[in-house]
């Protein structure tokens, strides 16, 4: 049987069109991302229940434990745990604001015909998440040389809270900027979400664009979160709603100046804190 457009009739092409088709798969693509959200949710927080409190260094503050190699761990070990629970914890705060992106993307690939829509999909999420995963394995040599640094060096440790404090302040003055408003504006509407490419490697290297467009959004919260403690549910429950609400907010701009300007006052009261 021929549609009028002379093709072959596709049952599953039909039913992703139709209203209650894509209905009942999008449903389905949302049930898929709360529970993936729920076991990421569960899995972070039993590995910050496993993680030891940390230790007390000059100045009155804590190093967390995952900037620091155990006895008896070797280095390719403690970067495996490291970059397991950052990649746990990317998706935790990640996914509420990744998944309107993907249903976007998915209706306008669905509309543009394709039979591969589950697929592409697949592969945006991957080139997204790998684009995060790569940051993290680019954070934690940093991460371990620094707190090596602080560890050898008491002067340099009573110091660390007064330059956390600073760091804070200017990831909240950046939350001001023109500059921050323009990378929520291109995230927001990113071209794989109203042209989506056909092939697998477009769909690839769509999801890669989309983690770039992320990071630049929200680099600031997440220095704010290793700055702070990283795997700190609290700090990372209030890092995650803000993401979101930047994403999916009517007025972008106001949000991110809000959330600037509590940023601020947090680096204003950490340094107060370490003065």
């Amino acid at each position: 049987m021929r549609t009028e457009r002379g093709s072959l009739w596709n049952p599953r092409e039909r039913e992703f069109h139709h209203p209650a088709g894509g209905a009942r798969r999008d449903r389905a693509f949302v049930a898929l991302g709360v529970a993936l959200f729920v076991g990421s949710m569960g899995e972070t927080i039993r590995l910050a229940g496993a993680m030891s409190p940390g230790m007390r260094m000059p100045g009155g503050w804590t190093m967390p434990m995952a900037w620091m190699i155990m006895p008896g761990q070797s280095w390719r070990t403690a970067a495996v745990s490291f970059m397991g629970m950052w990649n746990v914890m990317m998706v935790v705060m990640m996914l509420p604001s990744l998944v309107p992106m993907l249903r976007s993307y998915r209706r306008a690939l669905g509309a543009s015909g394709s039979r591969r829509v589950g697929a592409s999909t697949a592969l945006v999420a991957a080139g997204y998440y790998a684009v995060w995963a790569l940051l993290g394995a680019a954070t934690y040599p940093v991460g371990l040389a620094i707190g090596a640094a602080e560890m050898r060096s008491p002067a340099l440790s009573r110091s660390a809270p007064v330059a956390s404090g600073l760091l804070v302040l200017l990831v909240g003055l950046v939350q001001l900027t023109a500059w921050k408003v323009l990378q929520l504006e291109r995230y927001r509407h990113a071209e794989c979400c109203e042209a989506p490419s056909p092939s697998g490697r477009g769909a690839l290297h769509d999801g890669v664009r989309l983690g770039l467009r992320c990071v630049l959004c929200c680099w600031g919260y997440i220095l704010t979160l290793l700055v702070i403690g990283v795997m700190d549910l609290a700090t990372m429950a209030v890092v995650a709603a803000a993401i979101t609400i930047e994403r999916v907010a009517p007025r972008p701009g106001l949000v991110a100046r809000a959330a600037g300007l509590v940023v601020i006052a947090a680096g204003v009261v950490l340094i107060a804190r370490a003065a």
